[in-house]
């Protein structure tokens, strides 16, 4: 059964009153922070458990780092609420700015309310773009840190076929990123205890959260600068409809004090039996 043609017009014009660039934008932004929140919290959980398990006997010595682990978690956490409600903000602001809108539902103006609003936006998404590449760079060091030990353990696992002697040199500290006290014990894996640590699947799944964490806050931080470009765009598009409104309106006051000087009707210039010679014959 084929659509009524004004079924169709209409879905057509509520596709085209849809703002893109926005939906897309949120739409990575919803998928970059839930990858780096859902990962990086569930990183965390497992790196508190392999320090716990291989790098420290005391509970003293990483309890600070367990006060760290669990205070992230709650920013985290923190982080998954705001972004939540502020994209859904961006994009009612996309729907409410987006000119295809404004030719589906009619004409209006913008407001002054309306244009401080916007540039606020602007000013907010400016500085989360900012925070997000502090976070970005942050989330780049714990994978830094376990492609080193990943690194360790091959150059170990070759050495062991040539020169099984040297491997207890290769070691991981941990106390040298700062995860552990100086006098925590032993606080580093060495030789063929950090093969074997690196073969665990507790070693690999926290590896892989942290990759995924990292691709999460890159995702963000392009989603936050797609909107941020998109808000721009908009505020620049909105100008120049004011400056075109003006120009129609100053035409529109032209025409009317023409009409005024000429006594109310605009008259052809041309003399009345050169337009009725023009007309065709009945």
């Amino acid at each position: 059964m084929s659509c009524p043609i004004g079924c169709y017009d209409c879905c057509m014009k509520c596709l085209g009153g849809v703002p893109y660039c926005s939906l897309v934008a949120t739409l990575l932004c919803f998928s970059g922070i839930a990858l780096f929140c859902g990962c990086g919290h569930q990183a965390l959980t497992e790196t508190e458990r392999l320090i716990e398990t291989y790098f420290a006997r005391n509970l003293q010595d990483y309890i600070t780092l367990a006060y760290l682990i669990q205070y992230f978690q709650y920013v985290i956490y923190g982080l998954a609420s705001f972004f939540f409600l502020y994209c859904i903000v961006l994009l009612a602001e996309g729907f409410y700015t987006t000119s295809a809108t404004k030719q589906t539902f009619g004409e209006f103006r913008s407001t002054l309310c309306g244009r401080c609003l916007s540039s606020t936006f602007i000013l907010i998404t400016y500085l989360l773009v900012v925070v997000w590449l502090l976070v970005f760079a942050f989330s780049a060091l714990p994978v830094y840190f376990f492609y080193n030990m990943d690194t360790t353990c091959h150059t170990i696992t070759v050495l062991t076929e040539k020169t099984p002697g040297s491997i207890n040199q290769l070691c991981i500290d941990a106390r040298q990123y700062g995860l552990l006290p100086w006098d925590a014990l032993p606080g580093k894996a060495c030789g063929l205890t950090l093969s074997t640590v690196c073969k665990t699947r507790e070693f690999r799944l926290t590896y892989d959260l942290y990759i995924a964490t990292f691709a999460g806050a890159g995702i963000t931080l392009l989603a936050l600068i797609h909107c941020c470009l998109q808000l721009a765009v908009t505020q620049v598009d909105l100008k120049e409809e004011r400056r075109q409104e003006k120009d129609e309106r100053k035409s529109y006051e032209l025409y009317g004090r023409l009409q005024k000087d000429v006594g109310g009707t605009m008259r052809s210039p041309y003399a009345p039996h050169i337009i009725s010679d023009s007309l065709p014959p009945d």
